[in-house]
């Protein structure tokens, strides 16, 4: 093309001028510009399935400027212009959609320095997608669909729904006006004042202004829900919001959020939202009028919950309790998600993370929370017992060389979407637990307290939390705490060389906490006795062949330890690669990290190992429930990278047919049946069923000793399901015969008899094995309006055998006909387990990969959970070639970085060298203490 031909383009496409160059070049925003406050109208359409908005924002201009560069994304704008000084002047808008953003040029004149206000118009489909302000709908019980719009903008979709600074430090208040028909109702943060008519029959909601917040945390809902309340004894009014149809069973959700939300208002000394002014009039008790608390059961939704301010947003089966069907494990984990989005109004909401690289400071304080607050609101359903599963379960992403630290740099929005992991979440509660019993739980509440306070309303880093945390004896945030404190901050003045706590110097929280959160990963302590003497030393945990990645980290690790003389807990400091401690006596054994409420693996030399595993075998009970989990897992993970042969850990695992405590029979499959999981994907039938029928064998009297009833403690009934479930899976005669019979009255009765919640799941995973029984539960499924049930049946669905079965039911819920989509990433992994459906589950992957990230977004925890899932029990070089082949074949912009994927490879890789290595090991000792066919199976 010529010159002229292209001057000729310029001006046609341009008019007189030639487009200007975006004027900002970073993917973070500018810091010159900053909201302060929002006027945002939004006006849905749900007949057109789109909506139209106006918004208004007052910025602040810390220097003269050309543009103001903001975010936007798939919104048609218009109407773009700056009211300054009693004027309006018109701003030309340009657009760069790799970043996200626009800039609103001011041609040929400068937005001086000060205060000022943008407007602009916008329209937009509503998403098909669960992020933005997406379409959703729910069936009635007589099959009429119904329509809603919600709102998901965590962590950088409040750009696709209106233009905005979408970054968390850029926090403002926000005034919202939503537009609807007269059948919906509107919710949104706060609460509303009072509603204006509008021509053509249309009203017009106006909320009060919210308190500053970030984007991501602003909601809004367009729905046809009713809704139940209650006040707590603070005064706060909470209100649970589902479909009419279902809000019979939101009563639960509202007695715990009434719960939970007075118990933090009392833990954190900080009132539900704290307006501003009441920081400055606390002590004189002058306290304002609480907004609301709003929880709302979403049927379409993607994350399990999300903890926007005033207006918390779950899956339905994440809020709904239906007492009639829903069972233990239901409670436990609804009970758990409120407790979660409610710890987020003070952790993530109040005090924000400055950026997306300290994530874990809004999740995992939050998933930590869970536990503190349970374990005093609920102490029924003992959650600590399940705390250790999060500790493992990070601990598995974190041996692998492609894990990060929890603060690591991101910047584009999938690399951002890639932090709400395992590390994140799990890790970072875990490592908080460690610091709290480091420092003592009364310290670390009052130097959160003050962290709160501190910096409400503010964006922190992972230096200021250290900082409140190092500071707590100097800290006079209330004389009460002072109190508490008096014999921690003593603890830290003493010069204690025997127990060396804090060994020489004065506590650094910053020193000790930086070793956790800067580097990946976590120690493996390897510990040697003799006499008194124990000789410590620390190396990274690493799995995989190339031992120079594991060089080069040292944590401070404090260290807990009983003896055989001695249950009263020890502490020991180590902050060295080596050291040695003194015992005051000599001791036939020492077990290191009590309870495992340390974030590390202890390896024991010099004997240290028979003799701990003989003391499981004459008197298991001498060691705590989690004691005895922590030694089943370190010993298992030791195997993994050659410090201890294989039969050292199935020699310890003999003592499990005396085990009755759900952590350590919990923690025995997790490492026991991966193993056979394995062999399902390779021919190799024999060893397969030898290690099943052991794992069988093992257990077989507590699983005989199990009622087919709802009665006992909440770990005894959940201990119920998981036993009778693996048995019945493994064709264990004495469970197939109870529970054929059970879904045979059931079926009988046209699905009307009341199953014990508790064992429904291996009831219908009996009956889906069959096509009748396939086809009445999923008929039952389409019809239920229970959130657990559907779950429950869901889930007996994907262990079916049945294959084509399993294909459809993929195909159904990608297209959202008779499943939801949202279920599909759950229901994919299912399957993926099954030995029928393994390849099914792949091949389903790999064809609609394209479509998937479209979905659910490159980078959710969706794609990443579907990723590693669907993946992680391979271990032939045939399928590691498929799997690198088909990512390999990807570009950056479908996937190809996603750290996802070089977790998933790893794993496949580690999973080959485990095989190729333990096999014949295996083998040897089956044949030796378990030959086959001594169980009953049919």
């Amino acid at each position: 093309m010529g010159l002229l031909q292209q001057a000729a383009l310029l001006l046609l496409v341009y008019g007189c001028s030639a487009p200007a160059p975006f004027p900002w070049s970073d993917v973070r925003l500018p810091e010159t510009v900053r909201p302060l406050h929002y006027d945002l109208l939004i006006s849905p359409d749900l007949t057109h399935l789109n909506f139209t908005g106006e918004v208004r924002i007052r910025i602040a201009v810390a220097r003269d400027a050309r543009a103001v560069v903001l975010h936007s994304k798939g919104l048609r704008l218009s109407g773009a212009r700056l009211l300054t000084s009693g004027h309006t002047r018109p701003l030309r808008v340009l657009e760069l959609p790799g970043f996200e953003q626009i800039a609103l040029l001011a041609e040929g004149w400068t937005i001086v320095r000060g205060a000022h206000e943008v407007r602009l118009e916008f329209a937009a489909n509503l998403s098909h997608s669960f992020h933005g302000f997406y379409k959703g709908y729910y069936k009635t019980r007589r099959g009429e669909s119904r329509v809603l719009a919600s709102t998901q903008f965590e962590p950088t979709h409040a750009r696709a729904a209106f233009p905005c600074f979408d970054e968390p430090a850029f926090k403002a208040n926000f005034t919202v006006r939503l537009r609807r028909e007269s059948r919906h109702i509107s919710i949104s943060n706060m609460p509303k004042m009072r509603t204006v008519e509008l021509a053509g029959g249309l009203l017009e909601d106006h909320f009060e202004t919210s308190v500053r917040m970030s984007t991501y945390l602003v909601a809004f809902i367009i729905c046809d829900f009713l809704s139940i309340r209650k006040t707590t004894k603070h005064g706060v009014e909470i209100a649970v919001y589902a479909v009419p149809e279902k809000i019979s069973q939101a009563e639960y959700a509202l007695n715990t959020a009434v719960t939970l939300l007075d118990f933090y208002d009392d833990y954190f000394d900080i009132p539900y939202p704290l307006p501003k002014h009441v920081l400055l009039l606390k002590k004189h008790m002058l306290y304002s009028c609480v907004d609301p608390v709003d929880l709302a059961a979403i049927p379409d939704f993607q994350s399990g919950a999300m903890e926007n301010w005033g207006l918390s947003t779950y899956r339905e089966a994440g809020l709904l309790f239906d007492p009639e069907k829903s069972s233990t494990s239901d409670k436990l984990g609804i009970t758990k998600v409120i407790a979660h989005e409610l710890a987020h109004q003070w952790f993530g909401n109040l005090v924000t993370m400055r950026w997306w690289n300290d994530l874990w400071l809004n999740e995992g304080f939050a998933k930590f929370m869970e536990f503190v607050s349970l374990s005093y609101t609920h102490p029924e359903l003992q959650v600590n017992d399940y705390f250790l599963e999060k500790c493992f379960k990070a601990m598995e992403v974190d041996a692998l060389v492609s894990s990060h630290p929890i603060s690591t740099p991101v910047e584009n929005p999938s690399e951002i979407r890639e932090m709400f992991d395992d590390v994140s979440y799990d890790k970072g509660a875990c490592v908080l637990n460690m610091l709290r019993d480091f420092l003592s739980p009364d310290a670390f509440k009052l130097g959160i307290i003050h962290y709160l306070r501190q910096y409400s309303y503010q964006n922190t880093m992972n230096a200021n939390l250290w900082e409140s945390l190092n500071n707590i004896c100097h800290s006079e945030d209330s004389e009460q705490g002072r109190l508490k404190l008096d014999s921690f901050c003593a603890r830290t003045n003493a010069k204690n060389a025997a127990s060396k706590w804090f060994m020489e110097d004065e506590l650094d929280v910053k020193s000790i906490m930086d070793t956790w959160t800067l580097q990946e990963g976590f120690p493996m302590i390897t510990v040697s006795v003799k006499g008194r003497e124990v000789r410590l030393s620390q190396e990274r945990y690493l799995k995989g062949r190339d031992p120079l990645k594991a060089s080069g980290f040292l944590w401070q690790v404090p260290l807990t330890y009983v003896t055989s003389r001695s249950h009263t807990v020890q502490r020991f400091l180590l902050k060295t690669r080596t050291d040695i401690l003194y015992l005051p006596e000599e001791v036939e054994w020492v077990k290191f990290n009590v309870d495992m409420r340390g974030y590390y693996i202890v390896h024991y030399e010099s004997g240290g190992w028979d003799t701990l595993v003989n003391l499981l075998h004459i008197n298991h009970t001498t060691l705590s429930s989690n004691d005895r989990a922590s030694l089943i897992s370190n010993v298992f993970q030791l195997v993994s990278i050659d410090k201890l042969p294989l039969d050292k850990a199935l020699n310890l695992s003999l003592y499990l047919s005396q085990e009755r405590e759900i952590m350590p029979v919990i923690q025995a499959f997790s490492e026991l049946v991966p193993l056979y999981k394995l062999m399902e994907k390779r021919d190799m039938e024999l060893l397969e069923n030898q290690m099943k029928e052991y794992i069988l064998l093992l257990f077989r009297d507590l699983i005989d000793s199990q009622s087919w009833t709802d009665e006992g403690t909440v770990s005894q009934r959940m201990l119920r399901n998981y036993m009778l479930l693996f048995a019945c899976v493994r064709r264990y005669a004495h469970c197939v015969t109870t529970a054929t019979q059970l879904f045979r009255q059931w079926k009988d009765s046209d699905g009307n008899m009341s199953l014990p919640s508790d064992v429904s799941l291996v009831v219908f995973t009996v009956g889906a094995r069959s096509e009748e029984g396939w086809d009445f539960l999923l008929e039952k499924y389409l019809h239920s309006m229970s959130s657990s049930e559907k779950r429950t049946i869901k889930s007996a669905l994907t262990f079916s055998p049945l294959a084509h079965k399993l294909q459809w039911l993929m195909e159904q819920s990608f297209e959202g006909g008779a499943l939801k989509t949202q279920d599909l990433p759950s229901l994919v992994i299912s399957i993926s387990k099954n030995p029928k459906g393994y390849r099914l589950a792949w091949d389903f992957l790999r064809t609609n990969w394209h479509k998937l990230i479209n979905k659910f977004d490159l980078g959710s925890s969706s794609i990443s959970r579907m990723v590693t899932g669907v993946t992680d029990q391979y271990s032939t070089h045939e399928m590691l070639k498929e799997v690198k082949d088909f990512f390999g074949s990807l570009e950056i912009e479908t996937g190809s970085g996603l750290r996802s994927i070089q977790l998933a490879i790893e794993k496949i890789e580690e999973n080959i060298r485990w095989m190729d290595r333990n096999l014949p090991l295996l083998k040897g000792w089956l044949d030796n203490h378990h030959p086959l066919s001594r169980l009953p199976l049919v």
